[in-house]
């Protein structure tokens, strides 16, 4: 029986990471804001929780003793130590919005991406986006007026490390303008969803074009 359009296929697990500042965050939410079929994984963390923020929502908050338990527990698909506290990325919500053919969209660092590559492989599309220079991302970082000098300091010291692990994505693009960065961003999105390797069904689909009637 021929298949109908759209083919289905496998779900991605779509990585943008950046230096604090760079822009990944504004990115994320004007591609979740523009894609139903995107859904943003929701880390775990160790840090307090800051004015505004949702438990469930913007991170799952939890104390140490649970993190390690969770990591303990194999519960996460990658974790980091990232400025004092801990980082991770449970399984079963990510396995979920896969199961309900959602793509997932993670805001993690090149550690967490690497740990994702290493359990999903070819399903994890990495981006890497980068400030126009080190002084605009110390400027961006100033201006956003969110952090004390010595975090900045802090912020910036990582992000020299951060772009230094630049060649472990997929893509690596410039964000000198938010909007252009954005569409680029969802081009490569629609690009990968389009891939041969990912369309579970193309094979049939095809057999039953040149099946002999």
């Amino acid at each position: 029986m021929p298949v109908t359009f759209p083919l289905a296929r496998r779900g991605l697990l779509f990585v943008l990471s950046s230096p604090s500042g760079a822009g990944k965050s504004t990115i994320a939410r004007k591609l979740l804001a523009a894609d139903d079929g995107l859904e943003m994984s929701v880390s775990a963390t160790t840090r307090p929780i800051r004015p505004g923020e949702v438990d469930g929502v913007d991170y799952h908050f939890v104390d140490l003793e649970r993190f390690r338990e969770m990591v303990s527990n194999g519960d996460f698909l990658e974790w980091a130590h990232v400025f004092d506290h801990r980082y991770g990325t449970p399984h079963k919500p990510v396995d979920d919005i896969l199961s309900d053919g959602r793509d997932v969209l993670f805001d993690i660092d090149w550690q967490g991406a690497q740990q994702l590559y290493q359990q999903a492989g070819g399903d994890v599309v990495r981006v890497f986006v980068l400030p126009p220079s080190m002084d605009e991302l110390h400027r961006r970082l100033i201006v956003r007026a969110t952090d004390a000098p010595e975090v900045i300091d802090a912020r910036m010291a990582r992000a020299a490390s951060e772009i230094g692990h630049w060649d472990g994505y997929d893509y690596v693009l410039v964000n000198d303008d938010v909007e252009r960065c954005f569409i680029e961003v969802k081009t490569i999105l629609a690009a990968e969803r389009l891939k041969r390797s990912r369309q579970t069904t193309l094979i049939g689909f095809i057999r039953s074009m040149t099946r002999p009637s």
